[in-house]
This record gives C-alpha cells, structure tokens and sequence, in this order.
C-alpha cells in the first residue's frame, strides 16, 4: 500500500474518526490523498487556532485521538498554542504536518516557511507532544506510526507526523497495533490494598474526579465503584461535567473557597481524598493547598498512585479502578452512609426587563434545559467558564487549566463534527473576536450550535485579577449583525425577558447557527470568578514556606 493510505489506516485503526485541516502548499499531495481515500471525513476551517482547538474538543468528548492536518511552518507553528493546551490537558490530538520533500532544502537557499533549520519545527513540536516521528523512510515508517500512535493512546496527550511531500505515494507496508503496555499484577494487587485500609480507616473520604476519568472512557465503572464503596464524589475544576449521565452519589465541583461552601467543607475536612484522574494543578487545588495534606491523600494520576508518601509507578488509572472494582464484588463489603451533603440552591430565573448578568444567563439555561433536556457544552477561557459550572451537570469541554482564550467557538463545532450533537456555546467577546468567525464554516458542514456571547465590552476576567486600569476596554462589536453574512441568525438582548426569549427561539429553531449577544454591565461577573480570583491572589501573597 502507499505511505499515506497506511497512515490513513493506522489513524482510524488507533480510534480517530474525524480529522480537522487547512491545507498548504507542503500539505497539498497528502490532502489530496486524504480526500481521495474517503478513511476519514476532513472538516476544514478557517484557521489554525480554530482548527487544534476544534480537534482537541473532539478528542475530547469522544474519548478517542482526533487529527488536525495542516502545512509546514505557517501552519504547524500556528497551531502550537492549540496543540500546548491540549497537552497540558491529556488531550490526544494527532498532529500530521505536511513537510518539504527529502530532496528539498539541502542547497544554499532556504525553504519558505523555514524558520531555523528544516528542523527547527520538529525541535518545537517535542515539546508540545508525546512522541514524534518524520515519516522519511517508508520500510521504518510503519514501526514509527505505530510505536507514536501507541504513546497517544497510552498517554492520552498529543502526538507529531512530519510528512514529506514526495513520499505520499511510497509502497509501504501496513501499519501494525501494538499491544498495550504490560502491567505488574502484584503492584496493582498492592497498590489496590492500601487504597482500601486507607479508605476503611477513614472518617470521611472524599472523591474527586479528574479529566483520565473522561479520557480513558472510566465514567461508568467509576461511578459503579463510588456507589460500591458508599463515598461522596466532586468533580475537580477541570473534571466539570463528568459523571453527567451516571447514576452516583456526584455532589457537584469542587473550586475551594470560590465554590459552594459544602462541598469546600466536604473536601477539605476529609481524612481521606481520593484523587481519581485529577491534574495536580493551581486551578485544581492551588485554592486549598494549604488546607489538602498530601498524606490524606490519594492521587492516581499520569499512569502512578500516590498513597500519601508512597508512591506506585506504573499503575494507570484504569487498572486501578478495576482493581478496586473486583476486590470489592470478591469481599462483597457494605458500602458506607452517604454524608448528607446539600448545596446551595439555586436562584430561580425570573424573566423580567432587569439587566442581564452573568448569573441571569445561567439560570435561564437550567429552565431552558429542564423543559428540553440538557445539550453538550463548549465554554471559553473567563467568566462564561465560571457561568457553566452552574448549569446543571451537562457535560462540559473547556480549557481549564490551560485557560486559552478563543477556545469555545471551535471547540463548539469539533464537538458536533464528532458526536452529530448540536452544543451550546459559551463565549466572552474578548475571545469571540479572536476566533468565533469559525461559525463562518457551519453551512458548509450543516452544524448549528447556539452561541451565547457574554459582551460586556471588556476582558473582564483580568480586569477582576488587577482592576483600576485601563487596558481591558474592548469596542463594541455588533456580534448579532455579523451572525447573517455568516450563515447564521443573530440577536443583541439587553434584559432578562429578551434573553430568554432569544434562547427559547434558538434552541427551537434548528439547521442554522444561533448567535444572542448577550449585553452585560462592566464589572458584572459571577460570584465564582469573583472568589476564585480573590482566593488565587491571597494565595500568591502568601510568602513560601508559610
């Protein structure tokens, strides 16, 4: 077979089922051999943010690696920021770069979108990604393509392919899938037994869910195990959404002293934290920690367990929660009475001409989702991230740890290219410039999310960090009249009645983007952010050591 057929194969061998691209001159022979082979459907967009972006939220609610297909330099480069967050966040996103021919480049004449050296964009990309391989010699490339996608599924972080342009064609032999990674059962055994004294000798353990949960496709045994052993689980800052459609005792997120104060209480008063996929992070738990001791705690993280002090290598995620799970169907052990935890309720919506905030936008989305059932969301870095932590349990695809701006829109179009599910969208307009003109590309796909634009003329989530200055103003940008020339339908609201108006008509209406510019006073943020920020700076000031 050809060289691109057989990395074609591999893609959709190792789970991919969508890839995202912008061609270029060093990519054209591989998008066209893409296109031609029919393996996968290509969904092209309109820029490189939007389309590592749009990838990552795919993988992300698929549970399984997505591609993004771009040029040499131009557009690998691009893409970088997109392809860091996905990183950052254990996201599997297969990168395939286009590439100068094995002939080019070795006179006195440099390439056009060269930078350094012909290597200068692989030297970049090792340290954004997993593993890498420049698919030069078609007899290694089926090893490489197989050892690399192997790594993006172990790991579940991205992965880079250098594709040369005059290789598309090469005789190649398919690609093989390797088996996964052997494991010690007598570390498992031994790292499940001191999970369960530890969990027996507790008061009050806690769980905390984290992003492997959703990546590694454990909500149901997870949920399974937390009803087994009778515990009271959270969701971490990053983890939002998870369990959502899972019968388990889920009491909802945990953000520390931004967040509501009985799950606070709950997991800062617990002598036993069972970290379950939790990204060790500032916006994790930077907000408590001084207040989470790592010797109540429990951490299975990046393929390890941490018990306290003592550490398992080696043990991932799964493996453990399986353990856990046959030990206790073998010991049939009583699971413990739930803690009766109750959050604060929330706010109804009343529907009158007040001005819109933040907190009005959320509540009339609950309403909206109690009479019609929940949809999928894409939420972007700032306070409308903050806003959905307050819409019920749907499941959530947002950057964060990473907090990119310019995340939602795209990441709102690879969630339906990969579920056919038609999301809701939740944006700030500091970000929508950057990237919401992607909504551009919905006619031609026939995706129709409902957009909601938190505009308050502002970067308002850093003038919450450092107020008293004048650099965060942003223009008012008439977001509602572009959505037509887009393809799309747009609405400007100012109160509350209009917004739930404009929400009622957009969900009822399908086959076109909605877009509610939503108009909202400077200075009105949720509660969380508010908190959550004031809780980060208090923390920053704390000399260390302290």
């Amino acid at each position: 077979m050809k060289l691109a057929d057989a990395l074609f194969q591999a893609l959709v061998d190792h789970g991919v089922q969508q890839a995202f691209g912008i061609p270029g001159d060093f990519a054209l022979p591989l998008f066209k051999a893409l296109d031609d082979s029919k393996r996968l459907p290509l969904f092209m967009l309109s820029h490189e943010p939007g389309v590592g972006f749009a990838a990552d939220a795919a993988a992300r609610i698929a549970s399984a690696p997505s591609a993004a297909f771009v040029t040499y330099g131009a557009g690998a480069l691009n893409m970088l920021n997109a392809v860091a967050s996905a990183y950052a966040e254990q996201v599997p996103v297969v990168v395939v770069s286009g590439a100068p021919g094995t002939h080019e480049g070795r006179g006195m004449l440099k390439l056009h979108h060269q930078v350094k050296t012909l290597d200068s964009q692989m030297i970049i990309y090792r340290e954004v990604t997993c593993d890498q391989a420049r698919l030069d010699d078609p007899r290694r490339a089926p090893e490489d393509i197989a050892r690399v996608l192997s790594n993006c599924i172990t790991h579940s972080r991205p992965v880079y392919f250098e594709f040369p342009r005059d290789l598309v064609d090469a005789p190649c032999e398919p690609v093989p899938v390797r088996p996964a990674p052997a494991l010690s059962p007598d570390a498992v055994n031994d790292c499940v037994d001191e999970v369960l004294q530890r969990i027996a000798r507790a008061q009050s353990p806690v769980m905390m869910l984290g992003v492997e949960v959703r990546r590694f496709r454990l909500e149901v045994p997870v949920a399974d195990l937390a009803r087994k052993l009778g515990i009271p689980v959270v969701t971490s800052f990053m983890g939002h959404g998870l369990l959502s459609a899972q019968d388990s005792p889920l009491v909802g997120a945990y953000l520390g002293t931004a967040g509501d104060p009985a799950i606070t209480h709950l997991v800062e008063d617990s002598d036993c934290l069972l970290l379950l996929g939790v990204t060790p992070c500032d916006t994790n738990l930077g907000v408590a920690e001084h207040v989470i001791a790592p010797r109540t705690t429990i951490l299975a993280h990046n393929r390890s367990v941490g018990v306290g002090h003592h550490r398992y290598p080696d043990v991932p995620l799964a493996a453990l929660v399986e353990g856990l799970l046959a030990r206790l169907a073998r010991e049939r052990r009583e699971p413990r009475a739930l803690p009766d935890v109750r959050p604060q309720p929330v706010a109804p919506f009343v529907a009158d001409d007040a001005p819109l905030s933040p907190g009005d936008i959320t509540a009339a989305i609950n309403d909206a989702f109690a009479r019609s059932g929940p949809m999928p969301l894409a939420a972007d870095m700032g306070d409308c991230m903050f806003a959905a932590f307050d819409i019920g349990h749907s499941e959530l695809v947002a950057p964060g740890y990473y907090a990119s701006m310019g995340y939602g829109v795209p990441a709102g179009l690879g969630l339906q290219a990969a579920t056919g599910r038609r999301p809701l969208v939740l944006v700030g307009d500091g970000a929508f410039q950057m990237t919401g003109w992607e909504l551009g590309n919905c006619r031609r796909y026939g995706w129709d999310p409902v957009v909601v634009v938190f505009n308050n003329r502002s970067w308002e989530m850093l003038r919450v960090f450092q107020p008293g200055s004048s650099l965060y103003a942003l223009d008012d940008w008439d977001f509602a009249g572009c959505a037509a020339p887009l393809g799309g339908v747009g609405v400007r609201v100012n109160t509350r009645r209009e917004f739930a108006a404009a929400l009622e008509r957009a969900m009822a209406e399908r086959g076109r983007f909605q877009l509610i510019d939503a108009t909202l006073p400077r200075g009105s943020v949720t509660v969380s952010l508010a908190r959550f920020v004031s809780t980060l700076q208090l923390r920053q000031r704390i000399p260390p050591g302290r």
